[in-house]
């Protein structure tokens, strides 16, 4: 290794920890939406009201702060335990929108199936992420000379991050899978969601579960989400965008040059689910994702690349790869998808608040993402009676 390599993997190294630091305490500061009384919804949440609450799940991040320029990272969803290749799970990729770099999505669309862990990073970062999830892939147990359909999806993070320097490779996404685990999420400006926004604020990285009541199967729902759209966002029914006069088109319906006219973005939702289910209806899953997407006040705009990757870890629908004899598998028909429907609507809404809520400000000499400001929001909130429904409603 040359000397100009080792100083720069040492201030990369340097920066991750300082950074990792410096989100750790703004993490505590910021709150998630029920820490403020942002309720939503009807059916309870998981422990960790997470992705994670849905068993063998695990999510890792990895976040890259160097220079003047670099604000980016990746984050690793590992749906299930074991090898994904010769145990596939079964899966989908909605899509609400296509304008984006979402690779392995035809495969899967093909055959209803995932075979790798998910990735998501930046835009120009996924073809460099695809090959490190490549290699990762032929180091774990059961491997052998097989073709792979990679998972990456991806969001536009370049107002605050270079990513024509493609500053995610083969290190970031290995740390990120291998720093995967069950517990807590790291929300907001972290992984995968350093460099983005939502609404034109600072977005990120968000989660959320549900979990069923018995007599409805009392099946989990978790959602994780990364965040880069625009729209007019709405919470709990408070028009917020608009109170904060910071929205999509502001600048054609009130002409004051203002630059928070923010319409385009993406999103990269991941659904996870311990409900039996099939690839057909984890297509119809993903597109209540959208609907929870659209409560938040997107309308995806021409610009936007929104996609649903939604899978079950039931084992009753896990398959092997090969096998001479037919496989019987045990699925929910469609008369019990409604509750699945309503709770990974509520758990995606959710989860984009949590991102938004809990990111903090980044800045690079490319330009700055303000966090959303609190003492302006929660009031707002008040005013709006947007908080607390649990115990202010009837049940």
């Amino acid at each position: 290794m040359t000397n100009s390599r080792q100083r720069k993997l040492g201030i990369l190294i340097v920066s991750t920890l300082l950074l990792s630091f410096t989100n750790s305490l703004a993490q505590e500061e910021r709150p998630r939406a029920r820490d403020i009384g942002l309720e939503i919804g009807i059916f309870e949440t998981g422990a960790l009201n997470a992705i994670t609450d849905v068993t063998g799940v695990r999510v890792g991040h990895e976040t890259v702060i160097e220079g003047d320029d670099i604000r980016s990272g990746a984050t690793a969803i590992i749906p299930a335990p074991g090898n994904l290749y010769t145990n596939p799970i079964p899966a989908w990729i909605h899509i609400g929108n296509g304008y984006g770099k979402m690779i392995g999505e035809t495969q899967v669309r093909e055959f209803g199936e995932i075979e790798t862990p998910i990735i998501l990073t930046c835009t120009l970062c996924v073809w460099s992420a695809a090959s490190a999830l490549k290699d990762w892939m032929y180091q774990q147990p059961g491997m052998g000379e097989h073709t792979l359909n990679p998972i990456v999806g991806e969001t536009n993070d370049s107002r605050v991050n270079n990513m024509w320097a493609d500053p995610i490779g083969h290190d970031e996404v290995f740390a990120a899978l291998n720093n995967a685990s069950s517990g807590p999420v790291a929300e907001g400006s972290v992984g995968a969601g350093t460099g983005t926004q939502a609404f034109g604020w600072k977005g990120g990285i968000g989660t959320s579960s549900r979990v069923l009541p018995e007599e409805l199967g009392g099946y989990t729902v978790g959602v994780l989400v990364q965040t880069n759209f625009g729209g007019v966002l709405n919470m709990n029914g408070a028009p917020v965008g608009r109170e904060l006069a910071n929205y999509s088109f502001r600048d054609y319906v009130i002409p004051k040059g203002s630059d928070s006219d923010r319409e385009d973005g993406s999103i990269m939702i991941v659904v996870a689910t311990d409900a039996p289910l099939t690839a057909r209806n984890l297509d119809r899953v993903g597109m209540r994702a959208i609907m929870g997407l659209a409560r938040t006040g997107s309308s995806a705009s021409n610009g936007s690349g929104d996609y649903v990757v939604a899978f079950s870890t039931n084992p009753s629908v896990r398959k092997p790869r090969f096998s001479d004899s037919p496989v019987a598998i045990e699925v929910l028909v469609n008369e019990s998808m409604s509750p699945l429907f309503a709770a990974t609507a509520e758990a995606t809404e959710e989860a984009i608040y949590n991102a938004i809520l809990k990111a903090t400000t980044v800045s690079s000499t490319r330009g700055t993402l303000e966090a959303i400001p609190l003492d302006q929001l929660i009031p707002l909130l008040e005013e709006y009676e947007a908080l607390n429904w649990n115990s202010r409603i009837s049940q």
